[in-house]
């Protein structure tokens, strides 16, 4: 009579067994499906256009969003989808490798939203401001770039806004990250005599309540990014950074605490900026700016078109314009894609009583 230890074993055995068949089906699919996605670059190549787009922005969103809605668990939506990316990421790499320019350097939370987006077989080049993404992608050296937007604590980000006023590239997409903040050190650190903290700005501002908690006499330095608060404490014995997760494996980190946000549910939205327009993927925002003259009743007059035509606004920023006194921008986001019906008909309605209009693009609705 077989003990109740081997017939745990069989059971495993068997289950094992399984696994490996599936496996051996799984394996066999994606290499079917990779075979297909050459098949798409070949028809592509052959329909004699000059410039052959590989990458849809709406096709991914829609294949993402159709895998979430067949998941029948036990993995999350998410980790199905993220699963999907990777393989989409690798299949379209044997087409044409996307190359994406970020906000450097290496390891920043924008390089960690690009790869979250393109899948880990995209290309990325870090730069270090932002006006050099939009450069990158205006001249034609990248396909895409990411840059930071808002952030759900600091709010939003100006510099990337100011960019677009004078800018012609379009918005392909979004990408919103959780953000979580570490507390790391290097081998040469001596973890009993932190005198420095260096981190982001927004960074320190986010973390600022856990630090006067337990580094209340630390020395609290900004600098250009967290990736580079991590390389730089590499050869100082009394500092510690601010970082991701990222940047402690890029550049060999211990963390020290983890976690240290003084919002739980801190995130960062960002963008995907390209050349081309966005067909509807059914699931869409639109980003536009306008120029109002400050006068009585100028906001309510901009506002009441999307809502005589039911179309949903999700955010308003204002900026001063650069172009004359007393005159604003605003930057306005809404559901919907400006092919629909309603969204042109608000927007004709806008374009009528401001001095400026200007359709910063359509894209698909973040799905992860």
């Amino acid at each position: 009579m077989a003990t109740e230890k081997e017939d745990m074993q069989r059971q495993l055995l068997a289950l094992r067994d399984r696994i490996d068949a599936i496996d051996e089906q799984i394996g066999k699919l994606i290499s079917e499906r990779a075979r297909c996605a050459q098949s798409v670059a070949e028809v592509k190549k052959a329909s004699g256009e000059t410039l052959v787009t590989y990458y849809r922005p709406e096709r991914e969103a829609q294949v993402l969003r159709r895998a979430m809605e067949r998941n029948e668990g036990p993995l999350g939506d998410e980790e199905v989808a993220r699963l999907f990316r990777e393989i989409m990421s690798a299949c379209l790499a044997l087409e044409e490798p996307i190359k994406v320019a970020f906000l450097g350097p290496e390891g920043t939370f924008t390089q960690q939203a690009a790869l979250k987006h393109f899948g880990s077989s995209a290309v990325t080049r870090p730069m270090s401001v932002i006006d050099e993404v939009f450069r990158e992608v205006e001249a034609g050296a990248v396909n895409y770039g990411v840059v930071p937007v808002e952030n759900s604590t600091e709010g939003v980000v100006t510099h990337t806004l100011d960019n677009f006023i004078g800018s012609n590239l379009k918005i392909c997409g979004e990408v919103e990250l959780r953000i979580h903040h570490h507390l790391m050190v290097s081998d040469v650190t001596h973890t009993d005599s932190i005198t420095r903290i260096y981190s982001h700005s927004q960074s320190l501002a986010q973390c600022r309540k856990w630090l006067d908690a337990h580094y209340p006499k630390a020395e609290r330095i900004a600098v250009n990014s967290n990736a580079e608060a991590a390389k730089r404490i590499k050869g100082e014995w009394n500092a510690a950074a601010i970082a991701g997760e990222m940047a402690a494996e890029l550049y060999g980190l211990q963390v020290l605490s983890e976690k240290i946000e003084d919002e739980p549910d801190n995130s960062t939205r960002f963008l995907i900026i390209g050349t081309e327009q966005v067909p509807p993927s059914g699931e869409d925002k639109t980003s536009i700016v306008v120029a109002v003259k400050n006068s009585p009743g100028a906001l309510h007059g901009l506002l009441e078109p999307f809502q005589r035509h039911k179309v949903d606004l999700t955010r308003v920023e204002t900026r001063p314009s650069r172009t004359g006194a007393w005159t604003y921008v605003f930057f306005i986001d809404f559901k919907g894609h400006v092919d629909q019906l309603a969204v042109q008909s608000a927007l004709a309605d806008v374009a009528a009583q401001v001095s400026d209009l200007k359709v910063l693009g359509s894209y698909p609705k973040g799905v992860l």
